[in-house]
Protein backbone atom coordinates (compact mmCIF):
# COMPACT_ATOMS: atom_id res chain seq x y z
CA UNK A 1 0.00 0.00 0.00
CA UNK A 2 2.85 2.75 0.98
CA UNK A 3 4.21 2.44 -2.81
CA UNK A 4 1.12 2.36 -4.70
CA UNK A 5 0.27 5.74 -2.50
CA UNK A 6 3.99 7.16 -3.30
CA UNK A 7 2.80 6.38 -6.74
CA UNK A 8 -0.09 7.53 -6.78
CA UNK A 9 1.25 11.15 -5.32
CA UNK A 10 3.94 11.05 -7.93
CA UNK A 11 1.56 10.94 -10.70
CA UNK A 12 -0.53 13.93 -8.58
CA UNK A 13 1.99 15.99 -7.89
CA UNK A 14 3.72 16.18 -10.78
CA UNK A 15 0.64 17.35 -12.63
CA UNK A 16 1.36 20.64 -10.53
CA UNK A 17 4.50 21.17 -12.16
CA UNK A 18 2.87 22.28 -15.05
CA UNK A 19 1.81 25.08 -12.93
CA UNK A 20 4.37 27.27 -14.45
CA UNK A 21 2.42 27.51 -17.59
CA UNK A 22 -0.59 27.54 -15.55
CA UNK A 23 0.41 30.90 -14.01
CA UNK A 24 0.57 32.82 -17.80
CA UNK A 25 -2.11 30.17 -18.95
CA UNK A 26 -4.03 33.21 -20.84
CA UNK A 27 -1.48 34.28 -22.59
CA UNK A 28 -0.34 30.40 -23.33
CA UNK A 29 -3.72 29.87 -24.95
CA UNK A 30 -2.05 30.39 -27.95
CA UNK A 31 -0.59 27.52 -28.06
CA UNK A 32 -3.24 25.56 -28.63
CA UNK A 33 -3.95 26.96 -31.87
CA UNK A 34 -0.39 27.23 -33.20
CA UNK A 35 0.30 24.69 -36.21
CA UNK A 36 3.42 23.01 -36.15
CA UNK A 37 5.37 25.82 -37.58
CA UNK A 38 8.41 27.46 -35.58
CA UNK A 39 8.23 30.37 -33.55
CA UNK A 40 9.58 32.77 -36.24
CA UNK A 41 6.45 32.44 -38.06
CA UNK A 42 3.79 31.85 -35.17
CA UNK A 43 5.17 34.20 -32.88
CA UNK A 44 7.37 36.91 -34.59
CA UNK A 45 6.22 37.39 -38.00
CA UNK A 46 2.13 37.73 -37.65
CA UNK A 47 3.37 40.99 -35.38
CA UNK A 48 5.13 42.81 -37.98
CA UNK A 49 8.72 41.70 -37.19
CA UNK A 50 11.16 40.30 -39.24
CA UNK A 51 13.02 36.91 -37.97
CA UNK A 52 15.19 34.15 -39.13
CA UNK A 53 15.30 30.46 -37.86
CA UNK A 54 18.65 28.71 -36.94
CA UNK A 55 19.96 25.53 -35.80
CA UNK A 56 22.10 25.05 -33.18
CA UNK A 57 24.41 21.18 -32.98
CA UNK A 58 25.74 20.60 -29.60
CA UNK A 59 28.71 18.31 -29.31
CA UNK A 60 26.33 15.47 -27.52
CA UNK A 61 24.31 15.74 -30.81
CA UNK A 62 21.36 17.60 -29.81
CA UNK A 63 19.76 20.16 -32.52
CA UNK A 64 18.63 22.89 -30.64
CA UNK A 65 16.55 26.08 -32.31
CA UNK A 66 17.44 29.38 -32.18
CA UNK A 67 15.45 32.64 -33.30
CA UNK A 68 16.63 35.57 -34.09
CA UNK A 69 15.25 39.43 -34.46
CA UNK A 70 17.56 40.90 -36.40
CA UNK A 71 15.75 44.57 -36.84
CA UNK A 72 12.63 46.14 -34.89
CA UNK A 73 9.04 46.63 -36.15
CA UNK A 74 10.31 50.12 -38.27
CA UNK A 75 12.49 48.08 -40.28
CA UNK A 76 15.86 49.35 -39.29
CA UNK A 77 18.40 46.75 -38.81
CA UNK A 78 20.27 46.16 -35.56
CA UNK A 79 22.68 49.22 -34.12
CA UNK A 80 23.82 47.51 -31.02
CA UNK A 81 24.93 44.77 -29.61
CA UNK A 82 23.21 40.96 -29.63
CA UNK A 83 21.15 39.59 -26.53
CA UNK A 84 20.47 35.82 -26.31
CA UNK A 85 17.56 35.33 -24.15
CA UNK A 86 17.31 32.11 -22.37
CA UNK A 87 13.92 30.98 -20.87
CA UNK A 88 13.60 29.12 -17.68
CA UNK A 89 11.95 25.82 -16.57
CA UNK A 90 9.02 24.22 -18.57
CA UNK A 91 9.13 26.88 -21.00
CA UNK A 92 10.49 27.67 -24.28
CA UNK A 93 11.94 30.57 -26.00
CA UNK A 94 8.32 31.97 -26.56
CA UNK A 95 8.44 33.00 -23.08
CA UNK A 96 9.84 36.32 -24.49
CA UNK A 97 7.06 36.71 -26.85
CA UNK A 98 3.74 35.96 -25.07
CA UNK A 99 2.76 39.70 -23.97
CA UNK A 100 1.64 42.32 -26.67
CA UNK A 101 5.01 43.47 -28.55
CA UNK A 102 5.38 46.76 -26.00
CA UNK A 103 5.32 44.35 -23.21
CA UNK A 104 7.35 41.56 -24.29
CA UNK A 105 11.42 41.84 -23.48
CA UNK A 106 12.00 40.61 -27.28
CA UNK A 107 10.38 42.90 -29.41
CA UNK A 108 11.39 45.81 -26.45
CA UNK A 109 15.11 45.22 -27.54
CA UNK A 110 14.59 44.55 -30.68
CA UNK A 111 12.90 48.26 -31.30
CA UNK A 112 15.24 49.61 -28.95
CA UNK A 113 18.45 48.49 -31.44
CA UNK A 114 19.41 45.39 -30.33
CA UNK A 115 20.01 42.05 -32.22
CA UNK A 116 18.14 39.92 -30.20
CA UNK A 117 18.66 36.21 -30.53
CA UNK A 118 15.97 33.43 -28.74
CA UNK A 119 17.16 30.20 -27.47
CA UNK A 120 15.57 27.42 -26.40
CA UNK A 121 16.90 23.92 -25.07
CA UNK A 122 17.05 20.29 -25.75
CA UNK A 123 13.66 18.57 -25.23
CA UNK A 124 11.32 21.79 -25.43
CA UNK A 125 8.96 21.90 -28.68
CA UNK A 126 11.08 23.41 -31.01
CA UNK A 127 14.53 21.59 -30.16
CA UNK A 128 13.92 18.16 -30.46
CA UNK A 129 16.25 17.20 -32.94
CA UNK A 130 19.66 15.17 -32.55
CA UNK A 131 22.00 13.92 -34.64
CA UNK A 132 21.20 9.40 -33.81
CA UNK A 133 18.34 9.84 -31.55
CA UNK A 134 14.52 10.35 -31.29
CA UNK A 135 12.00 11.69 -28.45
CA UNK A 136 10.61 8.22 -28.68
CA UNK A 137 14.20 7.22 -27.52
CA UNK A 138 14.77 6.79 -23.20
CA UNK A 139 18.20 7.72 -24.33
CA UNK A 140 17.15 11.03 -25.64
CA UNK A 141 16.33 12.24 -22.36
CA UNK A 142 19.11 10.53 -20.33
CA UNK A 143 20.53 14.02 -19.25
CA UNK A 144 19.89 16.59 -16.41
CA UNK A 145 20.70 20.34 -16.34
CA UNK A 146 24.28 19.64 -16.29
CA UNK A 147 24.19 18.98 -19.83
CA UNK A 148 22.67 22.70 -20.88
CA UNK A 149 25.63 24.27 -18.77
CA UNK A 150 28.25 21.61 -20.27
CA UNK A 151 26.57 21.12 -24.16
CA UNK A 152 23.54 23.57 -24.87
CA UNK A 153 24.53 27.09 -23.17
CA UNK A 154 27.81 27.17 -24.52
CA UNK A 155 26.99 26.27 -28.16
CA UNK A 156 24.17 28.85 -28.35
CA UNK A 157 26.65 31.92 -27.05
CA UNK A 158 29.07 30.12 -29.77
CA UNK A 159 26.90 29.86 -32.14
CA UNK A 160 25.64 33.84 -31.39
CA UNK A 161 28.75 35.21 -30.86
CA UNK A 162 30.33 33.41 -34.18
CA UNK A 163 27.56 34.37 -36.80
CA UNK A 164 27.35 38.48 -34.87
CA UNK A 165 31.46 38.87 -34.43
CA UNK A 166 30.57 40.07 -31.43
CA UNK A 167 30.48 39.74 -27.55
CA UNK A 168 27.11 39.37 -26.00
CA UNK A 169 24.32 40.57 -23.59
CA UNK A 170 22.51 37.87 -22.04
CA UNK A 171 19.18 37.29 -19.91
CA UNK A 172 18.18 34.11 -18.10
CA UNK A 173 14.88 33.77 -16.18
CA UNK A 174 14.80 31.02 -13.51
CA UNK A 175 16.06 27.97 -15.10
CA UNK A 176 18.62 30.21 -17.38
CA UNK A 177 19.58 32.24 -14.34
CA UNK A 178 20.68 29.03 -12.80
CA UNK A 179 22.73 27.48 -16.09
CA UNK A 180 24.71 30.73 -16.51
CA UNK A 181 25.73 31.02 -12.09
CA UNK A 182 27.11 27.34 -12.94
CA UNK A 183 28.76 27.80 -16.36
CA UNK A 184 30.24 31.79 -15.24
CA UNK A 185 31.37 30.26 -12.19
CA UNK A 186 33.84 27.45 -13.65
CA UNK A 187 34.90 30.66 -15.90
CA UNK A 188 33.02 29.17 -19.20
CA UNK A 189 31.87 31.46 -21.79
CA UNK A 190 33.18 34.43 -20.05
CA UNK A 191 35.12 35.74 -22.99
CA UNK A 192 32.06 35.80 -25.27
CA UNK A 193 29.90 37.72 -22.74
CA UNK A 194 29.65 41.24 -22.00
CA UNK A 195 26.90 40.86 -19.18
CA UNK A 196 24.70 38.32 -17.73
CA UNK A 197 21.02 39.69 -16.39
CA UNK A 198 19.69 37.24 -14.08
CA UNK A 199 15.93 37.40 -13.50
CA UNK A 200 14.31 35.65 -10.38
CA UNK A 201 17.87 34.04 -10.09
CA UNK A 202 17.72 30.53 -8.71
CA UNK A 203 20.95 28.94 -7.44
CA UNK A 204 20.72 28.41 -3.40
CA UNK A 205 16.96 26.45 -2.92
CA UNK A 206 16.83 26.67 1.11
CA UNK A 207 14.29 28.71 1.75
CA UNK A 208 11.23 27.64 -1.15
CA UNK A 209 8.29 28.54 0.42
CA UNK A 210 6.10 26.52 -2.20
CA UNK A 211 5.12 23.39 -0.44
CA UNK A 212 4.51 21.74 -3.76
CA UNK A 213 7.99 22.22 -4.47
CA UNK A 214 8.86 21.06 -1.02
CA UNK A 215 7.02 17.83 -1.48
CA UNK A 216 8.22 17.08 -5.08
CA UNK A 217 11.66 17.49 -3.86
CA UNK A 218 11.24 15.49 -0.41
CA UNK A 219 9.26 12.50 -1.64
CA UNK A 220 11.33 12.02 -5.02
CA UNK A 221 9.08 13.05 -7.56
CA UNK A 222 11.78 12.75 -10.52
CA UNK A 223 12.75 9.55 -9.25
CA UNK A 224 9.32 8.25 -9.51
CA UNK A 225 8.16 8.90 -12.76
CA UNK A 226 11.75 7.89 -14.08
CA UNK A 227 11.44 4.42 -12.11
CA UNK A 228 7.81 4.46 -14.05
CA UNK A 229 9.11 4.62 -17.46
CA UNK A 230 8.12 8.47 -17.99
CA UNK A 231 10.94 10.20 -19.47
CA UNK A 232 9.62 13.07 -20.64
CA UNK A 233 6.82 15.60 -19.13
CA UNK A 234 4.95 17.43 -21.78
CA UNK A 235 3.22 20.09 -19.70
CA UNK A 236 1.07 21.05 -22.74
CA UNK A 237 -0.07 17.26 -23.15
CA UNK A 238 -3.23 16.15 -23.60
CA UNK A 239 -3.19 13.78 -20.44
CA UNK A 240 -1.82 16.71 -18.61
CA UNK A 241 -3.96 19.43 -19.18
CA UNK A 242 -7.16 17.41 -18.63
CA UNK A 243 -6.48 15.95 -15.55
CA UNK A 244 -5.23 19.79 -14.25
CA UNK A 245 -8.38 21.04 -15.52
CA UNK A 246 -10.07 18.70 -13.58
CA UNK A 247 -8.05 19.08 -10.20
CA UNK A 248 -8.32 23.26 -10.54
CA UNK A 249 -12.18 22.44 -10.37
CA UNK A 250 -11.66 21.68 -6.43
CA UNK A 251 -12.19 25.61 -4.44
CA UNK A 252 -9.27 24.08 -2.30
CA UNK A 253 -6.68 23.93 -5.28
CA UNK A 254 -5.62 27.45 -6.02
CA UNK A 255 -4.00 26.85 -9.06
CA UNK A 256 -3.34 30.98 -10.22
CA UNK A 257 -0.29 30.40 -7.25
CA UNK A 258 1.28 26.80 -8.25
CA UNK A 259 3.50 28.14 -10.57
CA UNK A 260 6.63 27.65 -8.11
CA UNK A 261 6.22 23.97 -7.63
CA UNK A 262 8.90 22.45 -9.16
CA UNK A 263 13.02 22.27 -8.11
CA UNK A 264 15.05 20.16 -6.55
CA UNK A 265 16.14 21.48 -3.22
CA UNK A 266 17.15 18.62 -0.82
CA UNK A 267 20.81 19.75 0.24
CA UNK A 268 20.37 23.62 -0.31
CA UNK A 269 23.86 23.40 -2.12
CA UNK A 270 24.66 23.85 -5.89
CA UNK A 271 26.00 20.59 -7.12
CA UNK A 272 25.78 18.09 -10.35
CA UNK A 273 23.90 15.01 -10.75
CA UNK A 274 24.20 12.79 -8.09
CA UNK A 275 24.32 9.13 -9.58
CA UNK A 276 23.00 7.90 -6.11
CA UNK A 277 26.14 5.95 -4.99
CA UNK A 278 29.91 5.83 -3.99
CA UNK A 279 30.51 4.05 -6.95
CA UNK A 280 28.57 5.59 -9.93
CA UNK A 281 29.58 8.89 -8.76
CA UNK A 282 33.23 8.29 -9.17
CA UNK A 283 32.72 6.60 -12.47
CA UNK A 284 31.15 9.76 -13.62
CA UNK A 285 33.25 12.51 -11.32
CA UNK A 286 36.56 10.51 -10.25
CA UNK A 287 35.17 11.00 -6.07
CA UNK A 288 32.43 9.68 -4.31
CA UNK A 289 30.20 12.89 -4.29
CA UNK A 290 29.05 15.34 -7.05
CA UNK A 291 31.39 17.98 -7.23
CA UNK A 292 29.99 21.73 -6.50
CA UNK A 293 29.61 24.70 -8.51
CA UNK A 294 31.29 27.30 -6.62
CA UNK A 295 29.45 30.91 -7.11
CA UNK A 296 32.65 32.32 -5.25
CA UNK A 297 34.78 31.80 -8.40
CA UNK A 298 32.11 33.67 -10.28
CA UNK A 299 34.78 36.70 -11.98
CA UNK A 300 34.73 39.41 -9.48
CA UNK A 301 34.46 41.76 -12.87
CA UNK A 302 31.85 40.62 -15.09
CA UNK A 303 28.69 42.84 -15.07
CA UNK A 304 26.19 41.15 -13.28
CA UNK A 305 22.44 42.25 -13.09
CA UNK A 306 19.96 40.36 -10.20
CA UNK A 307 16.57 41.00 -10.23
CA UNK A 308 14.19 39.29 -7.81
CA UNK A 309 11.19 39.80 -5.70
CA UNK A 310 9.76 39.52 -2.38
CA UNK A 311 6.78 37.83 -3.68
CA UNK A 312 8.95 35.14 -5.59
CA UNK A 313 7.99 31.51 -3.68
CA UNK A 314 10.76 29.78 -6.13
CA UNK A 315 13.53 32.49 -6.10
CA UNK A 316 12.97 32.91 -2.38
CA UNK A 317 14.62 36.97 -1.12
CA UNK A 318 16.84 35.05 1.71
CA UNK A 319 18.38 32.69 -0.95
CA UNK A 320 19.25 35.16 -3.28
CA UNK A 321 21.27 37.06 -0.47
CA UNK A 322 22.55 33.71 0.02
CA UNK A 323 23.56 34.25 -3.36
CA UNK A 324 24.68 37.60 -3.42
CA UNK A 325 27.10 36.96 0.38
CA UNK A 326 28.77 34.84 -2.37
CA UNK A 327 29.31 37.35 -4.76
CA UNK A 328 30.63 39.44 -1.60
CA UNK A 329 33.92 40.53 -3.45
CA UNK A 330 31.84 41.41 -6.49
CA UNK A 331 33.13 44.75 -8.42
CA UNK A 332 30.26 47.01 -7.13
CA UNK A 333 30.67 48.86 -9.39
CA UNK A 334 29.50 45.75 -12.13
CA UNK A 335 26.69 44.73 -9.89
CA UNK A 336 23.02 45.99 -10.32
CA UNK A 337 20.37 44.54 -8.43
CA UNK A 338 16.88 45.32 -8.91
CA UNK A 339 14.11 44.18 -6.53
CA UNK A 340 10.60 44.63 -6.47
CA UNK A 341 8.48 43.26 -2.96
CA UNK A 342 5.41 42.84 -4.98
CA UNK A 343 6.75 40.59 -7.73
CA UNK A 344 6.50 36.97 -8.32
CA UNK A 345 8.63 34.23 -10.22
CA UNK A 346 6.74 34.96 -13.59
CA UNK A 347 6.23 38.40 -13.07
CA UNK A 348 9.48 39.14 -14.49
CA UNK A 349 8.71 38.13 -17.91
CA UNK A 350 5.07 38.12 -17.90
CA UNK A 351 4.75 41.65 -15.63
CA UNK A 352 2.80 43.99 -17.53
CA UNK A 353 4.45 46.55 -16.01
CA UNK A 354 7.70 44.77 -16.31
CA UNK A 355 9.36 47.13 -18.83
CA UNK A 356 8.57 49.92 -16.92
CA UNK A 357 10.76 48.30 -13.69
CA UNK A 358 12.58 45.65 -14.76
CA UNK A 359 13.23 46.30 -18.65
CA UNK A 360 14.38 49.34 -18.82
CA UNK A 361 16.97 49.60 -15.75
CA UNK A 362 18.17 46.19 -17.77
CA UNK A 363 18.90 48.42 -21.36
CA UNK A 364 20.42 51.33 -18.85
CA UNK A 365 22.56 48.30 -17.65
CA UNK A 366 23.07 46.99 -20.87
CA UNK A 367 24.28 50.57 -21.99
CA UNK A 368 27.14 50.54 -19.51
CA UNK A 369 28.47 47.53 -20.67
Amino acid sequence: MALIRKLITTILVVIFFVSIVSAARNRLQILSDQNEDGICISMVETQGYGCEEHKVTTEDGYILSLQRIPKGISGKAATKPPVLLQHGLLMDGITWLLNPPDQSLAFILADEGYDVWIANTRGTKYSQGHTSLSPQDPAYWEWSWDELVDFDLPATLKYVHDQTAQKLHYVGHSLGTLIALAAISQNKLVDMLRSAALLSPIAYLGQVRSPLAKSASKDFIAEGLYWLGIHEFDPRGDAVVKLLQKICQDPGNNCSDLMSSFTVTRKGTIEKYDYGNDEENNKHYGQPTPPKYIMANIPNDIPLFLGYGGADYLSDVTDVQTLLDKLQNHDPDKLVLQYREDYAHADFVFGMNAKQVVYNPLMAFFKLN
